[in-house]
């Protein structure tokens, strides 16, 4: 079970993860991080940056660090990541890497709910999903490719487990997809009798061909 942080935001594990190299101000967490596409890696609302700072050193995991000034912009305050911020770090890391924990994804929300489209455009509608995965995951190999010329391995693992997760989603649609254009799917025939004659799905676990 994840542990419940002080600061439980994504976007404070990236500050962190970008203070522990060096003291920053806001605006050189935001650029530091865009640049290593953090925001690929991990939901990041970009308007709570100040407010995710202020909350982190309130907590005692970042300090201010002094200011700087450049022209005639405001002062910014720069921040460094004090010995609990460090702590913070590593054990969310060694919490995110190791304990497994349930993501809700849209995809699975709408498949949990697939028998309300009738299984023909449930097909055409997979079909366009299948094709836009393809083109993700031929795109997503050739930029793995591309980094591994230049970038060390240890710093695109997160891309080749991102590449493996749509590989596998690529698959199982392409396999479901099979089923469903070949005739083997179970409960087809029922589907689709739902709506040519207006009537209402099953409920989950009658009939019997279906399972809980």
């Amino acid at each position: 079970m994840a542990k419940r942080r002080k600061v439980g935001n994504l976007l404070a594990l990236a500050v962190l993860s970008a203070v522990v190299q060096r003291p920053m101000h806001p605006y050189e967490m935001a650029s530091a991080l865009r640049a290593w596409g953090k925001d690929q890696d991990m939901k990041i609302k970009w308007g709570s940056l100040y407010t995710v700072v202020q909350n982190l050193a309130r907590h005692g995991l970042l300090e201010a660090a002094g200011s700087t000034r450049q022209g005639g912009r405001p002062e910014r305050t720069v921040y460094r990541i004090t010995d609990a911020g460090r702590e913070e770090l590593t054990d969310w890391v060694r919490e995110l890497v190791s304990t497994p924990e349930p993501e809700q994804l849209r995809f699975t929300a709408g498949l949990s709910v697939l028998s309300v489209l009738p299984p023909d455009e449930a097909v055409r509608l997979l079909e366009r999903r299948l094709a836009l995965l393809e083109e993700d995951l031929a795109g997503r190999r050739e930029d793995l490719a591309r980094y591994g010329r230049e970038v060390p391995r240890l710093f695109l693992i997160e891309g080749e487990y991102e590449l493996a997760v749509r590989a596998a989603e690529t698959a199982w649609v392409r396999s479901l997809l099979a089923e469903l254009t070949s005739g083997t799917f179970p409960s087809l025939p029922e589907w689709r009798a739902w709506h040519e004659t207006g009537g209402m799905p099953f409920e989950p676990g009658e009939g019997s061909d279906t399972t809980t």
